[in-house]
């Protein structure tokens, strides 16, 4: 049974007959006495809960029930139902534990989705399986590892990749977050539909509109043709929105509006789109510390990790390593038709013992690098450590132009042109050489109006 809890009346009767449309017994409570008295006595699987509940509009009212409801059923799931006006109580709401909130008018197919998905997460129970029986079960043929920390994120996308909850997915650059997105796809009912992929680090302001939602011919200069959005593109399918962390703040709004609503609107047209995704996000950036100093929305995080997965670095699971190398070598066995390739015993326990900062991609990496170098079938030490990427000793002097020879701004465009010539026009490595993201050098480049053609990193 799903409890709606709201003084109105009408409100009340429509979110029934909805919830009763699609197969749910309904309950409904004008205000928070009726409301926990219902509780008590039925025990709802889910609760949809209003904030305010008279003339008073400062949502206290709905807080305080709230916290109510929590102490006397703590694991049922609740949404709360919202205005634009109101997203800070949103926010304060999920704090307390709510799981979810909805504006006002609400989406009656995104109301139903969330709803599905919380009863769906209610229901799953956690059991522990051995990698084999996981195979058995699940589409995870990608994912190479059986560490107890994997077997745990794992376990996890079994249970959530047949809800449509959000998952926000976090780790260090190149542990595989990638990987781990489209697992959540490939084991979802939406496994037949688009999964697409965005790098939000590599979208500059000034075209994110255009690409995620599309624009129409003459929407801005250069605009000839349509364009498909990347929703657009994503609709009945998931959306990856990987380095979400790298969106500036006017970009967060404008994302959040489509993950509110599910809707938005092509750039140039006044025609309000619908949507139907599954979002999953990745970042390697601590999005709580953003939070704390302002640069990330707190509703926008809320909306995006429903479900959150860390994913450790490969340090912390170093008995994967020969599976991922032995994987590595499998597949170069086959590309550079070395049948008889294999790696040293003694050099596969030097591996496992690297820091390994760039994680599984700087191990790939390594581990390829080696094969092509090395004449020799066994790769020894000394044929890893002679690829092994060592950092250029950091000079204790640093040569500056004198004062006054040239202003900020001109050290600044010499230095990006620079770095953009080095790497060949390769965005993410000349942002990474100049301690910068990769739309933070865009908006540079725009700035500035530097030209380059950009070379696929």
């Amino acid at each position: 049974m799903i409890l709606v809890i709201d003084d109105d009346i009408a409100v009340r009767a429509s979110l029934c007959l909805l919830l009763q449309s699609e197969g749910h017994t309904a309950a409904q409570a004008g205000g928070p006495a009726e409301a926990l008295a219902i509780i008590k006595k039925k025990q709802p699987e889910l609760i949809i809960l209003d904030l305010n509940f008279s003339i008073d509009t400062s949502g206290d009212e709905g807080m305080a029930l709230l916290g109510k409801i929590k102490q006397q059923s703590p694991n049922t799931p609740v949404i709360l139902l919202t205005g634009w006006g109101s997203i800070d109580l949103a926010v304060r709401g999920m704090k307390l534990g709510a799981n979810d909130f909805i504006n006002k008018p609400w989406n009656n197919d995104y109301l139903l989705q969330s709803v599905k998905t919380l009863i769906d997460l209610q229901g799953q129970k956690t059991v522990s399986h051995t990698r084999k029986q996981l195979d058995s079960k699940y589409n995870f043929q990608h994912i190479i590892g059986q560490d107890a920390k994997m077997m745990d994120i794992l376990e996890t996308i079994g249970r959530v990749a047949a809800t449509d909850a959000s998952v926000l997915i976090m780790g260090e650059s190149g542990t595989g977050k990638e990987l781990i997105a489209e697992a959540i796809h490939q084991n979802s009912q939406r496994r037949n539909r688009p999964f697409v992929k965005v790098n939000l680090g590599g979208i500059s302001t000034s075209l994110f509109e255009s690409e995620m939602f599309g624009h129409v011919r003459g929407a801005f200069t250069d605009a000839r043709f349509d364009r498909t959005g990347r929703f657009e593109i994503a609709n009945k399918g998931t959306i990856f929105l990987d380095e979400i962390g790298e969106l500036d703040a006017s970009s967060q709004v404008k994302l959040l509006r489509v993950l509110q609503d599910r809707t938005y609107e092509v750039l140039g047209s006044s025609r309000t789109k619908s949507v139907d995704v599954r979002v999953v996000c990745a970042t390697n950036k601590n999005l709580n510390e953003m939070v704390a100093h302002h640069s990330f929305r707190e509703d926008l995080l809320y909306r995006i990790n429903l479900i959150t997965i860390y994913l450790p670095p490969l340090r912390d699971r170093p008995k994967d390593i020969p599976l991922l190398v032995d994987f590595f070598i499998g597949n170069l066995k086959e590309i550079y038709n070395r049948p008889k390739l294999f790696v040293a015993p003694a050099a596969m326990k030097w591996l496992q013992a690297l820091p390994l900062p760039g994680n599984i991609r700087q191990l790939k990496n390594l581990v390829e690098r080696s094969v092509l170098v090395s004449r020799n079938d066994e790769l020894t030490i000394d044929d890893l450590r002679s690829q092994l990427d060592i950092s250029p000793a950091k000079s204790g002097k640093s040569h500056l132009p004198g004062v006054g020879a040239l202003t900020l701004e001109e050290m600044e465009i010499g230095m990006i042109r620079k770095a953009m010539e080095f790497h060949q026009n390769r965005i993410a490595k000349a942002a990474r050489s100049l301690g910068i993201t990769r739309s933070a050098l865009y908006r540079r480049l725009e700035k500035y109006q530097i030209p380059y053609d950009e070379t696929e990193d």
